[in-house]
């Protein structure tokens, strides 16, 4: 499926590697926007999904996506344009290391859908591991570069492989950025817990919310949290 639409936006994915799945619209349904964010940065964008689900749910004036793989960047760039917030939205071609380098504004809410290492080996796509291997980029990287980039009461978030978690808490402590909020995803009740969602702020948070997020009962038979979360950008919600 190249086009994939949602209720106020439509998402071109022919180029993209990485095509739209679960992860994506979860991180960008679920990322706190309780700071009323003024600037938004999405780093490794893909198709620009969650840059685009967080220009419907917030008034940033200023969203910029980041995006390494050069088809990627073009589709991300596209969507963009032809979506009703092209004004507010913009796309680098850049890694996070470049752009780290200088970096020229501080963001409110720092998103990322990180590529990691999956039980899936290397394939005969080249493009496709790029996207799928953690060596395209380290957490730690993307921590330091959420610290480096992150406002005074910014919010970092990301969604990770479960089993990952307590090391990327740990990695985050270390630039002192703390849990707001975590949600842990299964996608049936009787399925092991396979993704987390993870806020993070500059100020430590004693009681942060810990819960969970079942997606389906049974196969296409959504659960009514998911259907909450996701109603706002899902056709058929």
């Amino acid at each position: 499926m190249s086009k994939f639409q949602f209720k106020q936006f439509t998402v071109e994915q022919d180029r993209c590697a990485m095509k739209i799945g679960t992860d994506g619209v979860l991180l960008g349904a679920w990322t706190p926007i309780t700071n009323n964010p003024f600037s938004i940065l999405d780093i490794g964008a893909g198709t620009g999904i969650i840059a685009l689900m967080l220009a419907q749910r917030s008034n940033a004036e200023q969203i910029d996506a980041l995006e390494i793989d050069e088809d990627a960047y073009e589709q991300a760039t596209d969507n963009f344009e032809n979506s009703s917030w092209s004004d507010r939205l913009f796309c680098y071609h850049a890694g996070l290391d470049e752009f780290v380098e200088e970096p020229e504004d501080e963001y409110d809410i720092i998103v990322s859908n990180p590529p990691f290492y999956t039980e899936d080996y290397k394939t005969e796509n080249e493009q496709r591991d790029l996207a799928r291997f953690a060596d395209a980029m380290p957490f730690d990287e993307l921590i330091e570069a959420a610290d480096l980039l992150l406002s005074e009461n910014g919010i970092f978030s990301v969604i990770i492989p479960y089993k990952e978690e307590g090391n990327f808490i740990a990695l985050a402590n270390e630039y002192q950025l703390y849990p707001l909020k975590i949600t842990r995803v299964k996608g049936t009740p009787t399925t092991e817990i396979k993704r987390s969602l993870l806020a993070f702020t500059r100020k430590e948070t004693i009681d942060y919310t810990v819960d969970e997020l079942i997606i389906e009962t049974e196969r296409h038979i959504y659960t009514p949290e998911y259907i909450a979360l996701t109603k706002d950008f899902y056709l058929k919600m």
